[in-house]
């Protein structure tokens, strides 16, 4: 590996770098969220109590039924061959000309969105049953105990698991070159192809890599400690009587 040679790709390609990089961020992002929102919604779904019988009850079955198969798929297979089928598949099949990045933005999420049922879903039924039943004591239904008493607490816990995912996106965007996504990697081959120095573009690219997964995972550390509050905290009874004046 030659310094100079480095130095002299970095100079001459930082435009190039750095368009891919905001590129692979962007993808990642975008993907992480709205893939949230999915895995948040099939998660709630799928905990969802059985009514005994009547309509309510086949319906539940058959949304839980495509929910399995839809997280099953796209957890057991490549995300690198998902690209391949949506991108390519839906101008064969359907004949539809779809923008690239917007079919990478369908792909993350997606296969981000498979993952997070997942998670959603363990974090839903980690929650204690008293507090169900608590809920149900005091007249709540199904949906405003889970906004009001348990999504607050799930969202609280997925969130190192949610920060993991988004950095496991910025990683797996590499994968969208097939689909001839203009992100980081597919950038790098750009510039390693001119200059045939493969190893110190590819060195370069390493670096952005790491450099962005490691100051997401700061950020991400920054707001898990916020939330979860100080080290020591103050009674409310030990307030009140430090405000009530000795007799």
């Amino acid at each position: 590996m030659s310094l100079e040679w480095i130095v002299k790709i970095i100079s001459e390609n930082w435009p190039m770098f750095l368009r891919g990089a905001g590129m692979t961020l962007y993808i990642a992002l975008i993907g992480t969220v709205l893939g949230a929102v999915i895995g948040l919604m099939a998660g709630v779904i799928r905990t969802i109590p059985m009514p005994e019988r009547g309509l309510k009850k086949a319906i539940l079955k058959v949304t839980n039924v495509i929910l399995s198969i839809y997280i099953e798929f796209f957890r057991g297979t490549p995300m690198i061959v998902q690209a391949m089928v949506i991108y390519y598949g839906s101008a064969l099949a359907f004949n539809i000309d779809m923008n690239v990045l917007l079919a990478a933005v369908i792909v993350v999420s997606i296969n981000t969105g498979a993952y997070m049922a997942e998670i959603v879903r363990g974090g839903i039924v980690s929650i204690d049953k008293g507090q169900f039943e608590a809920a149900q004591a005091i007249g709540m239904n199904h949906f405003q105990t889970m906004v009001n008493v348990v999504l607050p607490q799930v969202i609280r816990n997925i969130l190192p698991a949610t920060g993991n995912q988004f950095v496991i996106n910025i990683k797996d965007t590499s994968v969208l070159n097939v689909i001839s996504v203009s992100e980081l990697y597919f950038l790098t081959k750009s510039v390693a192809g001119n200059n045939f120095r493969y190893f110190e573009s590819f060195f370069v690219a390493c670096m952005l890599y790491f450099v962005m997964t490691f100051i997401v995972t700061r950020i991400l550390l920054y707001f898990e400690r916020r939330l979860e509050g100080p080290d020591n905290y103050t009674m409310l009874s030990d307030v009140k009587q430090a405000d009530v004046p000795a007799k």
